[in-house]
C-alpha cells in the first residue's frame, strides 16, 4: 500500500489488474477525455507505462482500491508528463463512471497531493486537464489548485486543448 485515505487504499499496479483497467478505459463515456475506449493492446500499453514508471521514478498512476468492497474502482496517482518545453509532476486520476460524483477522485487527489510535497518534496505539482472535462477541472480545484496555463495537445489523432492547474506546498 502506498497511501490510504478514509474510504481508499492506493498501490501498485500489476498485471492481476488489467480485467479491472478494462472495465474503466474500455468504456467510451468515461474515456471521452481521451477520444474514446482503448483497446485491449491500448489498455496493456498503459498498465506497462504504470509498472515502468513504478521502477523509473518510485511512483505512477496506482490502484484506487475501495476500502468497503476491496475492489479497484480507478487509478490515481503522480506522473512526469510533457507540458509545453518541460516536465512536470501531475497528478492524474480515471475512475470507472460506477465511481463517479462520489467524491472518490478528490480523495485520492488530495492523498496525492500530500505524497507529492511530504514524501517527494516537490516545489509544485499540477493537473492537466482537457478543456472539455468540467469533472475533472472540479476536482483540480477542490484540491487546492489554480488554472495557470493553456497548451494544446494532440493525442489519438486529435488536437486537444489541455488546462495545467497547479498546487504548492
Amino acid at each position: 500500500m502506498i497511501l490510504e485515505t478514509d474510504r481508499l487504499y492506493l498501490r501498485e499496479m500489476n498485471q492481476n489488474d488489467f480485467q479491472s483497467l478494462c472495465k474503466i478505459m474500455q468504456d467510451d463515456d468515461t474515456m471521452y477525455a481521451y477520444e474514446g475506449a482503448f483497446s485491449d493492446a491500448e489498455v496493456q500499453e498503459w498498465l506497462d507505462r504504470q509498472i515502468s514508471r513504478y521502477q523509473k521514478w518510485n511512483f505512477g498512476l496506482w490502484a484506487v482500491i475501495l476500502k468497503e468492497t476491496d475492489e479497484m474502482i480507478g487509478q490515481c496517482g503522480l506522473t512526469m508528463q510533457p507540458w509545453k518545453e518541460t516536465q512536470v509532476l501531475e497528478i492524474g486520476y480515471l475512475f470507472e463512471r460506477l465511481y463517479w460524483h462520489k467524491g472518490y477522485a478528490t480523495e485520492a487527489a488530495i492523498a496525492c497531493k500530500k505524497y507529492a510535497f511530504e514524501i517527494l518534496k516537490a516545489r509544485e505539482v499540477c493537473s492537466i486537464i482537457r478543456d472539455t472535462n468540467t469533472a475533472s477541472q472540479n476536482v483540480a480545484l477542490r484540491n487546492g489548485m489554480v488554472l495557470t496555463d493553456k497548451w494544446t495537445k494532440h493525442y489519438r489523432g486529435a488536437d486537444m486543448p489541455h488546462y495545467r492547474y497547479v498546487a504548492y506546498p
